[in-house]
């Protein structure tokens, strides 16, 4: 788990210093996330569904490097058939950082886009967790990258 998440980080960090030296560039991942709480269903032991709630950037669909504006609620996923234990660890990672205030990417840009579902809205219909190269935990000299501004600059969750 701390070394995928350590690969994933250098990944990023190799993608996004990329990003600053080429202004045409597109970004890969598909989420980026700061996670208040995630809500495991049925159960924390063997969840099939997951409710991540914070605020999210999600990846536009028709311009490779940019995002749809931040916004809160919670995205709601199922396990992708198959991938089973991959889905349920990287959920147990979001779950440990729920709260930190920490950014994280997820997913990826070619995948299935996810919806950031209202807070009134009730769980149905989830949609298949988007796995790509796992969590990537966003470093802070990133501030400046639009999404991750988007998401720091949000208020937090009000408990």
């Amino acid at each position: 788990m701390k070394r995928t998440l350590i690969v994933a980080t250098l990944i990023a960090c190799f993608t996004f210093s990329l990003l600053t030296v080429n202004t045409n560039a597109s970004d890969w991942i598909g989420v980026y996330a700061r996670v208040d709480k995630v809500v495991l269903e049925p159960n924390d032991a063997a969840p099939e569904r997951v409710q991540i709630w914070g605020a999210f950037a999600i990846a536009s669909k028709e311009d490779r490097s940019t995002y749809q504006p931040a916004k809160r609620g919670y995205l709601y996923y199922s396990v992708k058939p198959g991938k089973e234990d991959v889905c349920r660890k990287e959920w147990a990672d979001l779950k440990a950082i729920a709260g930190t205030g920490r950014i994280v990417g997820f997913g990826g840009r070619e995948l299935p886009q996810s919806r950031v579902r209202k807070a009134s809205d009730k769980p149905a219909d989830p949609d298949v967790y988007p796995i790509s190269v796992g969590l990537v935990k966003i470093v802070y000299d990133m501030s400046d990258y639009a999404p991750i501004r988007e998401l720091t600059s949000l208020p937090r969750e009000q408990k």
